[in-house]
């Protein structure tokens, strides 16, 4: 009697050929060769009766069938996956993988630091970290966390608060030097100021004040505007091309040396929440668990 499942390699070599992008990049992964990919994708076909692939010299694609096959069989893979970690788990250290995007703000100045906490606690949990402000599916990019700025729009997700982190208004002293101090909002639309283009609506944010005790949205009239990375108004700020927005856990270090300045404190008191979310959808596993209660403090 033939089992039932011994075909199970060549999945994992159709889901691992997909997330890497080429046959070349799974060998490496796997530590085997393209041509052993390539049959293992050719068994997997066959067995299953229809193409998964659309493979060229160049590119590759998913059919719609190899779509509904990838989904169904990373979901069924993920589930062995928490079987062995809840397994593992009983027995004693917490093991296992976590895959995690943040953006660049808060990859850069503030996870570090609890990454570090989490490595100290959970050593065999291995971490694989991707920092960008493109806003990742987690579901289809198959990541088990996201860090988020702002408040969720999708109810779909749960969320977890990690930080409200203050917002201040910065530049350089040479640009002091250039252009003057404005004493007010109004005087801060004469001035040259450094905008980030928020990927998913590729219009810049407002910029954010207390005034009187109420909160306040203000449009800035841009002089240079900055996509992909938002640490990049901070570094143009700094080399005294402008007046820019940011957080406080960014320009600290910056304001305490002397290389930017706070501009218009009477303004300041908002500030934007940055969250870890995940999919309901996903089982916890321990790993995940671990993961979540370090990453908010908890026991």
């Amino acid at each position: 009697m033939s089992r039932k499942y011994d075909h199970l390699g060549d999945v994992e070599t159709f889901v691992t050929v997909v997330e890497r992008g080429s046959l070349t990049a799974a060998a490496v992964a796997l530590s085997t060769t393209p041509s052993v990919i390539s049959r293992a994708l050719a068994r997997l076909e066959a067995r299953l009766g229809t193409q998964l692939l659309r493979r060229t010299t160049r590119s590759l694609g998913l059919t719609d069938a190899g779509r509904l096959y990838l989904e169904q069989t990373r979901a069924a893979l993920s589930l062995i996956d928490d079987a062995e970690r809840a397994v593992q788990a009983e027995g004693g250290e917490v093991t296992g993988r976590i895959r995690l995007s943040a953006p660049t703000t808060f990859g850069h100045y503030r996870l570090p630091a609890l990454l570090q906490r989490f490595a100290e606690r959970y050593p065999a949990v291995r971490v694989e970290l991707n920092i960008s402000n493109r806003n990742v599916d987690l579901a289809a990019d198959n990541f088990d966390f996201a860090i988020r700025q702002g408040f969720l729009k999708d109810s779909s997700m749960i969320a977890r608060k990690l930080e409200d982190a203050e917002l201040v208004l910065v530049c350089a002293p040479a640009y002091v030097r250039r252009r003057g101090l404005p004493r007010d909002l109004e005087a801060l639309a004469e001035h040259d100021c450094l905008t980030f283009l928020l990927p998913s609506t590729g219009r810049s944010f407002p910029w954010q004040f207390m005034r009187d005790g109420e909160e306040l949205d203000w449009p800035p009239e841009t002089a240079l505007q900055v996509t992909d990375d938002a640490l990049g108004v901070v570094s143009l700020a700094e080399a005294g091309l402008g007046i820019c927005q940011t957080f406080r856990f960014i320009a600290q270090e910056r304001l305490e040396r002397g290389v930017l300045v706070e501009l218009l404190p009477e303004l300041k008191g908002r500030s934007r929440p940055f969250s870890l979310i995940y999919t309901p959808q996903r089982r916890m596993t321990a790993a995940a668990r671990a993961f979540t209660n370090c990453l908010l403090d908890q026991p």
